[in-house]
């Protein structure tokens, strides 16, 4: 099944977000279950949060990925929704 886990950040931590950065792409990477990830921007451009497509067993699956991603882990997040999800077009 697919999840999308829909992250908002708290309010003026974007130097949480830049200092785990690297953790965050490399926890992507080492698991094998992101199909498309990237950041919601602000009108100024800045990162304020992340919109992740995972492709795992379960929703429980997806809900132990959202914890273990080094920015939760971190308190980036303001709020964290992981949704199941269903891929139409693209």
């Amino acid at each position: 099944m697919r999840a999308a886990l829909i992250c908002i950040d708290k309010p003026g931590h974007l130097h949480v977000r830049q200092e785990n950065r690297p953790a965050h792409l490399e926890h992507i990477t080492a698991s094998g279950v992101v199909e498309m990830a990237g950041p919601f921007l602000s009108d100024t451009g800045d990162m304020i949060g992340s919109l992740v497509i995972l492709n795992v067993p379960d929703l429980a699956a997806a809900q132990d990925w959202a914890a273990n991603d080094p920015y939760a882990k971190a308190g980036l997040f303001q709020s964290v929704d992981v949704r199941e999800w269903k891929k139409v077009i693209g």
